[in-house]
């Protein structure tokens, strides 16, 4: 059953080839690097984050995500600059890219910390499919590739993040050069081009308790080659230093998609989640994500490990400055 259900998964994948859809991350709402170029430099301070995701754990071919994120801002806090690296596998396809990205932040109303960044990200995707990871039913099929196939190509993604102490709202796009910028060649072989991905967010942070603070938020996800997603986000941190919480995952009907089955199913997971402050500049979390789909029933659902730290405090920052988005 765990092969006809990744045969199933690869065969979706080769139906539009050049739709390869972006990794999965659960907690990115701890550093939106991952979804929005205009969170660069939103912490002030230099930190650099890391995920690693197993995503359907205990499949053949199952997605496994590693991904690394670092910021800061320069320039009286005005510019905010970040570099993020990513690598992740599902069966045969590979993707592995690379942005370098730029926000100018912008001071808006009376509140210091009310701001409106503007950002770009620029740089490459190298996308392949290995025809060695696959067993075809009949020899000879010429929609197998017999070698390992992949192509280099630039890439860029946008975005617009405001925040101040109790709010933030950002929208953003990846995935904008590649698909623009192929060649014949590419488009006669089965490698995976990414297509764009729209992102829209936005959460609030409440007082509850003394030393208890409440964050819901909400990320939708669109792309024209798969059902819009919206993850429903609420976390409690408590005394500075515990985050704990959860999201369901679900997908919602926006607009019409002709090219996609009518009957899929619309509840896609739920999370729990853990962020702990090791110390002020050093944070270790994790996420479990099950499955309740028929996925969850062959699988050992899906681990993510994180870890981030600040390496470098920026002269212009306040010290006494939470950041809790």
């Amino acid at each position: 059953m765990k092969k006809i259900i990744l045969l199933v998964l690869l065969a979706l994948s080769f139906i539009k080839v050049k739709a390869q859809q972006d990794a999965q991350f659960s907690q990115y709402i701890f550093n939106g690097l991952y979804i929005n170029p205009a969170y660069a430099g939103y912490k002030e301070d230099f930190y650099v984050n890391s995920f690693y995701r197993s995503q359907w754990t205990g499949l053949n071919g199952a997605p496994q995500t590693i991904s690394i994120a670092g910021d800061g801002a320069v320039a009286n806090n005005k510019v905010g600059l970040g570099a993020l690296f990513q690598n992740d596998k599902l069966g045969a396809q590979s993707n592995t890219a690379f942005y370098a990205n730029y926000a100018y932040r912008l001071q808006i109303g009376e509140q210091a910390n009310s701001k409106l960044a503007f950002g770009i990200g620029v740089g490459f995707v190298q996308t392949g499919i290995d025809g060695q990871k696959l067993n075809p039913v009949q020899v000879g099929d010429t929609y197998v590739p017999t070698g390992n196939q992949s192509t280099l190509l630039p890439d860029g993604r946008l975005g617009i993040l405001y925040t101040n102490d109790n709010f933030f709202a950002g929208i953003s796009a990846d995935n904008l050069l590649a698909q623009h910028v192929r060649t014949a060649s590419i488009s006669a072989t089965l490698i995976p081009v990414p297509k764009p991905h729209e992102y829209f967010t936005v959460g609030a942070l409440f007082n509850v308790a003394e030393d208890v603070k409440l964050k819901p938020s909400i990320l939708i996800k669109d792309t024209q080659t798969a059902p819009t997603s919206m993850d429903i986000n609420v976390f409690m941190l408590m005394n500075e230093r515990l985050w704990l919480g959860g999201t369901y995952r679900t997908a919602i009907d926006v607009y019409n998609k002709p090219n996609l089955q009518k009957d899929l199913s619309k509840s896609s997971a739920v999370v729990a989640m853990a962020e702990f402050f090791v110390t002020d500049s050093f944070r270790v979390g994790y996420a479990f994500d099950y499955s309740l789909n028929k996925l969850g029933t062959y699988g050992y659902g899906s681990h993510e490990l994180s870890i981030s730290f600040r390496i470098k405090s920026n002269s212009y920052s306040d010290p006494t400055r939470k950041c809790y988005f």
